[in-house]
C-alpha cells in the first residue's frame, strides 16, 4: 500500500504537528474537510496532555488554508470537539489561537510576503532563422534567448505567477513595427522563412507595442501592452482576492543595431500616453497608486516610516506599476512629480529619493546584504533568480537560492517551470505556495503558509 505524506513523516513528527500534516495533507478543494479534520485527531493517538496544542496546531494551518475563518472555526469545532470530549478550557485556548491565526494574516502588509514574476513575461522563443542571425553577431546573446513563456493568464492561474514584466515601444502613429525586418534578412541568406506573428494586423494601430527587440526578438504573447493589460484585468476579476500583481514596464528606445527599425524616443507625450493606456483597462482604484502608498507624508520614505504599504486585505484584487528604466526616461516621469503625487507608477531610486518605495537589484549574490537592508527598512525589492538561460543551462541554483534568502518580494525568473532540455532548473516555493511570509521582514510564525489561501494541494480558488 502507498503511505500517506502523514506516515511517511509520523515517525519524525511530534504527536500535534502529526494532527496538523495529516488534516491538511487530506483538506481536499471540494469543501469537505471538516469531517477529515476530525478524524484527524483522533487516528494520530495524541493523549489529552497534548490534545490542545494538537488543536491549536491544526486550527492554525486549517485557517490559513481555508476562506471565512470565523465562520469555518465555529463548525469546525462543533464538530471536532464533541468527538473527543475536550475540556471547555482546551477549547476555548485552542479556538482563541485560531482566531489569532486568522488576524494575523490580515495584517500581514504586502512588503512582509514574497511572490514569484516572470522576467520577459510576455517573451516567445524567436524562429529558428531570426535566432541564426542573432547568432552569427552574437552567439551567446543567441543562447540567452533561447526561452518562451506561457501566456499571462496560465502564469497567473497555473504557475503562481505574482509579477510580470512587460517590454513597451511606443508606436503613435502605428504600424512602425508591423514588417519587421529580421525575416527579409533571413531570407536574402536562404534561411527558411519565418511565419508571419501578426496574421490579425494588429501592429497597424497606434499604440504601444510589446516585444523584446524590434525585427529581430519579437515574437510575444500579447503583441500589445492594452493587449496584455486587459488579459490580467480579466484574470483579476475571476480571482478578485488575488495578492496585487505588480506589473514591470520597461520602455524602449534603443536602437542595438543600425539595421534595426529605430524605435520612437519616450517625452512627455508619450509617458502621458501610456498613463492614459493603463486608466483605458484598470479603473484608478484598482491600482495602487504612489497618492495611495504616501497618504499625507510629504515624501514616500516618509511614508514607509509612519504607516508602511498597506495590509494584504486592502490590498486584494489589485495591481500595482513598476518603471524598470533607471535613466533619462525616469528622470522625465519625475520631472515635476518628485514624490509621484498624481503619478500611477512607481519609480526605482536611491532609498533616500522622495520617490524611494520600490527599486530594482538584480544581483541577489553580490548585493545579498544590500538587498535585506532595504527590506528592513520597508521597500518592496524587485531581483532575478537567473538570467541569459544561464543557471537554467547548468542547473545552478546558487543564485536563486540567494534571491530566495535575500528577502525580495519579487523574485522574477525565466523559469517558473524547468526546461527539460536544459535541466530541471526551476523557481517557485515549497508546497505549490504562490504567497509565503517574507523570510527576512515577516512573521515567522506563518512560514508554510498560503497568504493568498490557496489550498494545501496547490489549487488556487
Amino acid at each position: 500500500m502507498t503511505k500517506s505524506p502523514y506516515h511517511a513523516e509520523r515517525k519524525r513528527e511530534p504527536p500535534e504537528a502529526q494532527v496538523a500534516l495529516l488534516a491538511t495533507t487530506r483538506v481536499g478543494p471540494g469543501g469537505d474537510g471538516l469531517e477529515v479534520l476530525a478524524g484527524a485527531v483522533g487516528e494520530a493517538g495524541i493523549s489529552d496532555a497534548r490534545l490542545t496544542a494538537a488543536l491549536a496546531v491544526t486550527a492554525f494551518r486549517f485557517t490559513a488554508t481555508k476562506r471565512g475563518a470565523s465562520q469555518e472555526a465555529a463548525q469546525f469545532y462543533g464538530v471536532m470537539l464533541p468527538r473527543l470530549r475536550v475540556a471547555p478550557w482546551a477549547a476555548v485556548i485552542a479556538l482563541g489561537l485560531l482566531v489569532g491565526c486568522a488576524t494575523r494574516m490580515d495584517h500581514v502588509r504586502i512588503n512582509q510576503v514574497q511572490v514569484i514574476g516572470t522576467h520577459n513575461s510576455y517573451h516567445l522563443r524567436a524562429h529558428d532563422s531570426l535566432l541564426m542571425l542573432v547568432a552569427q553577431r552574437a552567439p551567446e546573446l543567441a543562447r540567452g534567448l533561447d526561452y518562451s513563456h506561457r501566456p499571462l493568464p496560465e502564469q497567473l492561474s497555473r504557475l503562481g505567477i505574482r509579477q510580470i514584466e512587460l517590454d513597451c515601444f511606443a508606436d503613435p502613429k502605428g504600424g512602425l513595427y508591423a514588417d519587421p525586418r529580421g525575416p527579409k534578412l533571413a531570407a536574402a541568406l536562404g534561411l527558411p522563412p519565418v511565419p508571419n506573428h501578426d496574421p490579425a494586423h494588429r501592429l497597424r494601430a497606434p499604440g504601444f507595442k510589446v516585444m523584446h527587440v524590434q525585427d529581430m526578438d519579437y515574437f510575444s504573447s500579447v503583441l500589445t501592452l492594452v493587449e496584455g493589460l486587459q488579459q490580467v484585468r480579466a484574470w483579476s476579476e475571476q480571482h478578485p482576492r488575488h495578492f496585487p500583481i505588480f506589473i514591470l514596464l520597461e520602455l524602449k528606445e534603443d536602437q542595438p543595431d543600425p539595421a534595426l527599425s529605430r524605435p520612437v524616443p519616450f517625452g512627455e507625450r508619450e509617458l502621458g500616453a501610456l498613463e492614459a493606456e493603463i486608466l483605458s483597462v484598470f479603473p484608478r482604484q484598482k491600482i495602487l497608486t504612489p497618492d495611495e502608498v504616501r497618504g499625507q507624508a510629504a515624501t514616500l520614505p516618509e511614508a514607509l516610516r509612519q504607516h508602511g504599504w498597506p495590509r494584504l486585505k486592502a490590498a486584494r484584487g489589485k495591481v500595482i506599476f513598476g518603471l524598470d528604466n533607471e535613466s533619462a526616461v525616469r528622470e522625465l516621469y519625475l520631472k515635476g512629480h518628485p514624490a509621484l503625487a498624481g503619478r500611477l507608477i512607481f519609480v526605482s531610486v536611491p532609498p533616500t529619493h522622495p520617490a524611494a518605495a520600490w527599486m530594482k537589484d538584480n544581483d541577489p549574490i553580490g548585493d545579498f546584504g544590500r538587498i535585506q537592508e532595504l527590506v528592513r527598512a520597508g521597500f518592496l525589492v524587485r531581483t532575478r533568480a537567473d538570467a541569459e538561460t544561464i543557471e537554467a543551462r547548468a542547473n545552478d541554483p546558487r543564485r536563486r537560492d540567494q534571491a530566495l534568502a535575500s528577502g525580495a518580494q519579487f523574485i522574477s525568473t525565466d523559469y517558473p517551470e524547468a526546461n527539460p532540455a536544459f535541466s530541471p532548473y526551476a523557481v517557485g516555493f515549497e508546497d505549490g505556495i504562490v504567497v509565503r511570509i517574507n523570510p527576512v521582514n515577516g512573521d515567522s510564525s506563518l512560514r508554510g503558509v498560503d497568504l493568498e489561501k490557496g489550498t494545501p494541494d496547490g489549487n488556487h480558488r
